[in-house]
């Protein structure tokens, strides 16, 4: 059985215009606090969750840098939004620092960081090749760290801000044949608590906004689509939505549908009742 991942091709660094003008803040932003444009970075947003949310928060009046790895995609998601575009690779040396640098150039500031960027690869763990393995995670995890690490100086500096990493349910209880894609989300999802000890008191707070099964071409890219009659997907909007209610209410946390934290607590209270249950539902 042969399984591909969805990774993108690399394009090459370049914008695509300067942010438009705010409307005003938002209620309930940053901006209300601070006084300061509301400006963001998405990562991702070339299609699927990262477009989504480039399109709320434009609605909402913000200006944006959009990351993505397919130039062509990216720049029509950047023309919808009224945002500078900058396609790139985060994997590869060095691009997290040439990104953050691009956002300050242009923006002066980043008030948040929303960490959309994954791919993911499904089958068994001892048939996935080497190099998926690394993929997985220096996508979804490792290159998401390096953002933030050059992110939150700067948001702790101003005295406020806030990044939201998007995880997903299968870093929570774990999936069948998504091993290292769980593994890599699973520890993306600590790191957001830990993180936000580590940042209490500064001013910058830390969302983690965690989706099921969501209507984006994620599962196609990953080599499998999505087969199961339940849970069905949800579109890609409800999770813009939850990342909105994150900045906008400060929330640490949000599962995305909300009933997904259900399989999640009983996988705390009931460890041994909720493998048995796994094994036979998967």
């Amino acid at each position: 059985m042969s399984h591909a991942s969805s990774r993108a091709g690399t394009a090459d660094v370049s914008s695509t215009r300067m942010p438009v003008p705010l409307r005003g803040p938002a209620p309930g932003s940053l901006a209300d606090v601070t006084g300061h444009p509301n400006t963001a970075l998405v990562t991702g947003a070339s299609s699927g969750i990262g477009a989504a949310v480039a399109r709320r928060l434009a609605a909402e009046g913000w200006r944006l840098v959009l990351n993505g790895r397919d130039r062509a995609r990216l720049h029509h998601v950047a023309e919808q939004a009224g945002a500078s575009a900058f396609p790139a690779d985060l994997t590869q040396p060095g691009a997290e620092q040439q990104l953050t640098r691009f956002a300050l150039d242009h923006a002066g500031r980043v008030d948040l960081l929303v960490a959309g960027a994954g791919i993911g690869w499904a089958g068994d763990f001892s048939t996935m090749p080497p190099s998926a393995i690394e993929e997985v995670v220096e996508v979804d995890l490792l290159a998401t760290l390096r953002l933030v690490r050059q992110l939150v100086p700067h948001m702790v500096e101003a005295g406020s801000g806030r990044v939201v990493l998007i995880g997903s349910v299968a870093g929570s209880v774990g999936v069948r044949g998504e091993a290292v894609y769980s593994a890599a989300k699973a520890a993306l999802g600590t790191f957001a608590d830990a993180l936000r000890y580590e940042l209490r008191g500064t001013g910058v707070g830390v969302s983690h906004v965690v989706p099921g099964v969501v209507d984006t071409p994620f599962f196609e890219r990953r080599g499998t689509p999505y087969r199961r009659s339940r849970p069905r997907p949800v579109p890609p909007e409800r999770v813009a939505d939850a990342v909105w209610t994150a900045v906008a209410r400060g929330r640490s946390e949000i599962y995305v549908p909300g009933w997904l934290r259900l399989p999640v607590r009983v996988r705390g209270a009931a460890p041994g009742l909720y493998r048995r249950l796994a094994g036979v539902f998967g």
